[in-house]
């Protein structure tokens, strides 16, 4: 898989990235940097000190995009720390961001090779709206489209109809899903369904001691802190490697459904939702044509294996 990750670098993005480097048979040809979960400039940092990482300084160019929202105010989140990272001191990476603006990249490099090229989408969708507005035809020659963001007719992560993503950016989230992309969603609902892992699970990957398993137990730290509050147990949430893991091997993926999958921007209280339906709605309802397929249910114990073995020595 040739990927491109559209990023608003904090926790569990890392992860992701770590993933899409590190998994035999997968290319990242770049990162695009969104405005999201922490200050913008930091988002880049936290992109930049993890490529290095894992190794591949240089290799992998990072894309400044969108640093505000369509519409709203920008609201950061708490969940990863104010730096995205738990407070951990990374040493400023070698490599420095290109002079592209990152919507141009998405749009040079996709429209160069149309159906080669996924995108994984792990931020509010700013710039991949602003990509299919300033070239509709993208949204056909992208390969696949790969959505973090929303629930599945759930509670939200910030309010109660709300994840986070599309809380941030409802317009262009709405954008993106009339645009015509082939879309596969991984909604926040999926992730405490099959993206959490529990004590034992992280003592597994704590127990590596490697490089990168104690990156991963060092940037975890806040995020773990803040769950076990929220859910009375130690666990960590991974939304967005949970998607990428399903991107790069979707025989994770154990159900999914075909749905319409449309987006509130106008309500007080409903903001950012995600209303995720059939086709069909009776006679009181026009009829919808299918612009998704949402992933219901995935493995988590090959979600667990393929982090283990993104963070094993080389």
């Amino acid at each position: 898989m040739r990927l491109i990750i559209d990023t608003d670098t904090a926790g569990d993005d890392t992860y992701s990235l770590l993933l899409a480097m590190r998994t035999p048979g997968s290319t990242l040809e770049a990162v695009t940097i969104c405005v999201g979960n922490v200050p913008f400039d930091q988002q880049v940092e936290n992109a930049l000190a993890t490529i290095e990482a894992a190794g591949f300084s240089g290799k992998v160019p990072v894309y400044l995009g969108a640093r505000r929202p369509m519409v709203k105010p920008w609201e950061a989140s708490t969940m990863h720390g104010n730096d995205g990272m738990s407070g951990v001191d990374l040493p400023i990476a070698r490599q420095r961001p290109e002079t592209m603006h990152a919507v141009d990249a998405i749009i040079e490099r996709v429209m160069a090779e149309p159906g080669e090229i996924d995108i994984l989408a792990q931020a509010p969708l700013t710039n991949i709206a602003m990509a299919v507005m300033k070239e509709p035809r993208i949204a056909k020659a992208v390969r696949h489209l790969w959505i973090m963001g929303g629930t599945d007719n759930a509670v939200g992560n910030i309010t109660p109809c709300a994840e986070y993503n599309f809380f941030i950016d409802p317009e262009a989230a709405r954008i993106v899903f009339e645009a015509g992309f082939d879309i596969t969603l991984s909604t926040w609902t999926l992730t405490m369904r099959s993206g959490l892992f529990e004590a034992d699970q992280l003592n597994e990957i704590f127990a590596m001691k490697t490089p990168l398993s104690e990156f991963y137990r060092k940037v975890s730290a806040v995020p773990r802190e803040t769950a076990e509050t929220r859910y009375g147990r130690p666990v960590s949430t991974h939304p967005d490697s949970l998607t990428c893991a399903c991107a790069l091997n979707p025989d994770l993926i154990e159900s999914s459904r075909e749905a319409v999958v449309r987006i509130e921007t106008a309500g007080e209280i409903t903001r950012g939702f995600s209303a995720i339906h059939p086709p069909k709605l009776g006679t009181r309802w026009p009829e919808f044509k299918v612009n998704a397929r949402v992933i219901e249910q995935a493995s988590t114990d090959g979600f667990l294996k393929m982090m283990k073995q993104a963070f094993a020595e080389n």
